[in-house]
């Protein structure tokens, strides 16, 4: 693909890629975060590219960088959602026991059996 090509296609598929992402994720920001990142891939591969082929790799390529931002943002969430329990007067945690329970315990179930089955059960 020439750099030429790779003008061509920002002109021509850059609108279906956003729109095609913000139907998906409902948010206008990450949603031409996304569209920069495809063809930025694209960029670093433009050699390899074929220009008839420009238009899937382009879809193929936002759609999966749609997919890892929406894991990553879940694991976020969940990072985030993990209260540690803190002693107020003093500003240091009241127990460590009570600081791993209630980590254990916000963890979704799979993550949490396989812990307790790795920790407690002594299994690999």
């Amino acid at each position: 693909m020439t750099l030429t090509e790779y003008n061509l296609c920002v002109e021509l598929y850059a609108d279906g890629i956003y729109r095609f992402l913000l139907k998906n994720i409902r948010n206008t920001v990450l949603a031409e975060d996304l569209v920069q990142d495809s063809f930025e891939k694209l960029w670093m591969h433009y050699t390899e590219v074929n220009y008839q082929k420009a238009k899937s790799y382009l879809f193929t390529t936002a759609y999966h960088t749609m997919i890892d931002s929406i894991r990553k943002s879940q694991r976020n969430e969940d990072i985030e959602k993990a209260v540690f329990l803190c002693d107020k007067r003093t500003g240091t945690f009241s127990d460590l026991g009570e600081v791993l329970q209630k980590a254990v315990d916000l963890l979704p179930a799979i993550q949490r059996s396989v812990l307790l089955l790795r920790d407690y059960e002594g299994y690999n």
